[in-house]
């Protein structure tokens, strides 16, 4: 297992378009996904799971990824939330 954190950037937070975006590159890794804020947790490849954690902009997740290309999914996932999701704000 491999661990990372990562503060939301995009003004509109976690939002219905960034979690399928997360979703999406998500699905593409066998590894398990979970994401966190506080003492809550999400399945990274879950949309509905990952809106419930209603993370604002300037929420700070946890990334953890476990399994064969745990690393790759970390370092892509990081990216994209770092880079506000490609949303250009």
């Amino acid at each position: 297992m491999v661990e990372g954190k990562v503060v939301v950037v995009n003004a509109r937070g976690l939002h219905a378009r960034a979690a399928a975006k997360f979703v999406h590159l998500a699905s593409g890794f066998e590894c398990r996904i979970t994401v966190c804020t506080g003492r809550d947790e999400a399945d990274g490849k879950s949309i509905l799971s990952l809106m419930v954690l209603g993370a604002s902009k300037g929420t700070q997740l946890t990334l953890r990824t476990e399994g064969s290309d745990e690393r790759e999914a970390l370092e892509a996932l990081v990216a994209l939330v770092g880079g506000g999701f490609d949303e250009g704000e």
